[in-house]
């Protein structure tokens, strides 16, 4: 449930502080004598009908009136206030100290009058009971959509990484079937290498971020299982650079552009998969380069690419950049990232 930071009981603080300043500033003679002034009879009443339509306008008129917003449920609102603080100070002043002290407040109403001049009067306690509500609101309301969009963007994430991680086995568990079927001494390895993936795809993936050198050790098993697949010594050249180890990125930041490389590219011994990740303090760089395979691009080709654009916006959003060149039938994906 929502919980802001403006309680009940930090809303009734606000009220009191309130109160206190009203009450300070209406009484108050001589701020430097500290000398107060003692109010009337007709002051009380009009305070009262004050304080109970600030209440009525606050507690019941404001809340029904943003429910459901619109122009004339708002000037509705206002209107009820102000009839009933204009019934509340004809009840006090005409009535009930004509009873209790033979006094009344006007002496010869004139109901069109007494009406106008009550819009004066009620206009003050509608319009501070309409801030203090509208003000605390708004910071509620800026609150929970915060904690709406945080809400979103987590469920969002969460979304993405479960297309992923489908995505991937899927693709491996393909390979290693290719290797079982033409019984490969390396399938049992294969299948070590996939176990070793999997653990890291089922603890670190549930995480927001994790160290670097993780993402890195996923990518190594992930190219391993491709270099028993296809068999070949040479197939891809990963050259890294990291000046902290330590330094911690959103799981599965890196690994879509190695994967895509891996699906789509074309292995040859003499135009191996080029990857280079670069880690400063203030900027990771990481680029892949392959060469196009000649065989069409499936339904799925997409899947990881578009989820890696949508995961950058969200994680480093105005931080990064991706860069993708299709030029003399090669590949490029070069991320950017700043750190700071």
């Amino acid at each position: 449930m929502y919980k802001g930071t403006i309680t009940k009981k930090l809303e009734c603080l606000i009220h009191l502080i309130y109160w206190i300043l009203v009450f300070y500033f209406t009484f108050m003679k001589n701020p430097i004598g500290a000398q107060f002034s003692l109010p009337g009879l007709f002051f009380c009443t009009y305070f009262i009908a004050f304080i109970i339509t600030f209440y009525f306008h606050y507690l019941i008129v404001m809340k029904k009136v943003f429910k459901t917003f619109n122009w004339k449920r708002l000037f509705l609102g206002f209107f009820v206030s102000y009839l009933v603080f204009t019934f509340l100070r004809f009840l006090l002043e005409q009535v009930i100290t004509k009873i209790l002290f033979d006094k009344v407040n006007y002496t010869n109403i004139n109901f069109g009058n007494y009406m106008l001049d009550n819009l004066h009067y009620s206009s003050i306690t509608i319009i501070l009971s309409s801030f203090l509500w509208f003000v605390i609101y708004s910071i509620r309301l800026l609150e929970y959509n915060q904690i709406i969009l945080e809400e979103n963007k987590n469920t969002e994430i969460k979304f993405l990484k479960a297309q992923i991680n489908p995505h991937f086995v899927f693709n491996t568990l393909n390979n290693i079937y290719s290797m079982v079927y033409f019984q490969s001494d390396k399938s049992l390895i294969a299948i070590d290498k996939l176990s070793q993936i999997m653990r890291f795809t089922t603890y670190e993936s549930q995480k927001e971020k994790i160290r670097l050198s993780d993402e890195v050790d996923y990518i190594k098993a992930y190219i391993e299982l491709e270099q028993l697949r296809h068999q070949e010594n040479v197939l891809v050249i990963f050259d890294v650079e990291i000046k902290n180890e330590f330094e911690e990125i959103p799981p599965y930041i890196l690994s879509p552009l190695v994967e895509n490389a891996l699906k789509h590219g074309e292995v040859l011994d003499s135009e191996p998969i080029e990857i280079q990740l670069k880690v400063s303090s203030e900027k990771l760089i990481f680029k892949v380069k392959n060469k196009i395979g000649a065989q069409k691009k499936d339904s799925l080709g997409g899947i990881g690419l578009d989820n890696l654009q949508k995961r950058l916006q969200i994680h480093y959003p105005g931080k990064q950049e991706l860069k993708i060149t299709n030029e003399e039938n090669h590949f490029t994906a070069e991320l950017e990232i700043d750190l700071k």
